[in-house]
């Protein structure tokens, strides 16, 4: 079966954990895409705010800093808010 359709989490959790692995593996081009679909699926701001707190905490400050790099311009769209 297909892993973004199985039962033990919702897609808009697979995509968090997937925009997770990515911040930590500094994908940086491949985190925007995610992080994007993450909001358009019902992800908010914060939640991108709190993955990258908790992504520099457990896989370290180059991580975090992808995150952060990776969530700005959805970040800066919503402080214009």
């Amino acid at each position: 079966g297909d892993v973004w359709k199985q039962p033990e989490l919702a897609y808009r959790d697979r995509i968090l954990v997937t925009c997770s692995v990515l911040a930590a593996t500094g994908k940086l081009d491949e985190l925007k895409v995610w992080m994007r679909r993450g909001i358009e699926n019902g992800l908010t701001p914060d939640d991108l705010r709190g993955l990258a707190v908790q992504v520099t905490f457990y896989a370290g400050w180059p991580a975090g800093l992808c995150a952060g790099k990776a969530a700005l311009d959805i970040l800066e769209a919503d402080a214009k808010k």
